[in-house]
């Protein structure tokens, strides 16, 4: 056990006997009050945000967590299995992890996975992807008084706007944590 003074951001703790990441951690000292520290994190089983004040000298339980790169490999019903590159050994991980970033997930991908005593807890894909266009409208030529976006569909499913000069079958960058369009991808 530690204590609260203890708890930094990024940190797995256990939480009313959940498992949560924290995601913010301050120390707060309002004015005649007692100090005490205000965290935010995220709920890994159902992927909810909580927040929570502790006092300075509250015991919380810290986890070990080791974070490893694995290949995604395949969807298996509701869980994805990855393959650790180093030894070849294969961990189905629930669906619930991945979050909104699933949708720019492809097979072959490097995934960093953490893990608490040998069961994951999180899961981080790349932070940019190349996909391709599946579908789109092709762009009117001078329509850019109102919206120069056009909505698109991407390989695996994913949908976001795009500017309208990308054409169908050209590959685009995408930022997986906001999914937006970043930049045209030349072959």
């Amino acid at each position: 056990m530690a204590k609260a003074s203890q708890v930094s951001v990024g940190n797995f703790i256990k939480w009313n006997g959940e498992l949560a990441q924290v995601i913010e951690f301050q120390h707060r000292t309002p004015g005649n009050l007692r100090a005490f520290y205000q965290g935010k994190f995220r709920i890994l089983k159902t992927g909810k945000l909580a927040e929570y004040r502790f006092s300075p000298d509250e015991d919380v339980e810290i986890l070990r967590v080791e974070v490893k790169e694995y290949q995604y490999l395949y969807q298996d019903g509701n869980s994805y299995v990855c393959m650790d590159n180093e030894t070849y050994e294969q961990i189905n991980v629930p669906r619930i992890l991945f979050g909104e970033q699933i949708k720019f997930l492809q097979e072959g991908m490097a995934v960093l996975i953490s893990l608490e005593s040998e069961n994951p807890v999180s899961v981080q894909i790349p932070t940019h992807v190349v996909l391709e266009v599946v579908y789109s409208e092709p762009g009117v030529k001078g329509d850019t008084a109102n919206s120069p976006l056009k909505p698109a569909t991407l390989e695996g499913g994913a949908t976001l706007m795009i500017p309208l000069f990308v054409e169908q079958g050209e590959k685009i960058r995408v930022d997986t944590r906001t999914g937006e369009y970043v930049e045209r991808v030349k072959s």
